[in-house]
């Protein structure tokens, strides 16, 4: 698949070199390593340049980004899914419940990169599945896909910076009723390679910021916004703090009440990789989220709802 990107050169960028231009723009090493490669992959009004030429006022630099890999390995299998938002660069979709982002040794088939890849195919188009935010399997809610290597560069940047904010919401046992925030280290729980605990000597630093936004006879629905990006780190933080999440079987009593722990991606805001323009996306709490609530009659809203919460 190939991408062409042009920029028509301003007086005060005037004097850059090539390289620290599109190194400016997000272009990583490795892109830039792969232009040098490609035929015609960097031109300067119309000619092939070096990365080290030196750009003039009103030059138009042109970049031809050309993707030969592919998910091949990922076999298209037709599953539902979400698609919230689509153009050249991106994908926003709503994953559902119990579909694992990527192939595992369990789920060679049913995952959502199999889900991808048939719709892909579908509208004939070729690109490697590139995940930028992750969700565990029983988590629903939104996820952004990168379509080519610029975008996936910015998008990932862009998450190691923060600037890609996630908001959560998360049914937990219990009541609270006031914000929080939770500073506590997350680590691998010895001998699982799954399980992570709250670890001060080695773990990582992990923060999350929730606010109680209903509250029913024995559970609370929160809004959680993560500071950091730490694997189940709600679902640790809730746990450590006497309110796991409704059927979490790891960290959480074992109970009936729920088949996955209740936990949705609600909203992604971020910059977009190539336009630059602000995006935001919503997405409404799931069915079964909902039946949990509405199965408790007492339940009632603390606070006014906000902006970002108004879809529930």
């Amino acid at each position: 698949m190939e991408h062409q990107f042009t920029y028509r050169i301003e007086a005060q960028e005037a004097g850059q070199t090539i390289e620290y231009f599109l190194k400016r723009r997000g272009y990583s090493r490795q892109i830039l390593i792969q232009l040098k490669k490609t035929p015609d992959g960097i031109l300067r009004n119309g000619i092939w340049a070096y990365t080290r030429d030196r750009l003039e006022a009103c030059d138009k630099l042109t970049i031809r980004l050309v993707e030969k890999m592919s998910s091949e390995q990922i076999e298209p299998v037709s599953l539902p899914f979400g698609v919230v938002y689509e153009d050249t660069d991106l994908l926003v979709v709503n994953k559902p419940a119990k579909m694992s982002i990527h192939p595992s040794m369990n789920h060679h088939n049913d995952t959502l990169a199999n889900a991808v890849a048939a719709y892909a195919l579908k509208k004939g188009e070729t690109y490697p599945y590139r995940c930028i935010n992750r969700l565990d399997r029983d988590t629903t809610g939104l996820l952004i896909l990168a379509k080519h290597m610029l975008s996936a560069a910015i998008l990932y940047e862009q998450m190691r910076e923060r600037k890609i904010q996630r908001t959560y919401l998360a049914l937990v046992k219990g009541k609270i009723a006031s914000s929080g925030i939770l500073d506590l280290p997350i680590g691998r729980k010895p001998g699982s390679t799954i399980e992570r605990i709250i670890d001060y000597e080695h773990g990582e630093r992990a923060v999350t910021h929730y606010t109680p936004i209903r509250t029913g006879d024995n559970w609370t629905l929160l809004k959680c916004i993560l500071e950091t990006g730490r694997t189940h780190q709600i679902r640790v933080h809730m746990s450590a703090i006497g309110h796991p999440l409704p059927g979490d079987f790891l960290y959480g009593p074992e109970d009936t009440e729920a088949e996955r722990q209740l936990l949705h991606s609600f909203r992604l805001s971020f910059t977009h990789p190539i336009t630059k323009e602000p995006m935001v996306f919503t997405e409404p709490l799931p069915e079964d989220m909902k039946a949990y609530m509405n199965s408790d009659s007492k339940g009632d809203y603390l606070y006014e709802i906000s902006d970002d919460t108004r879809e529930l």
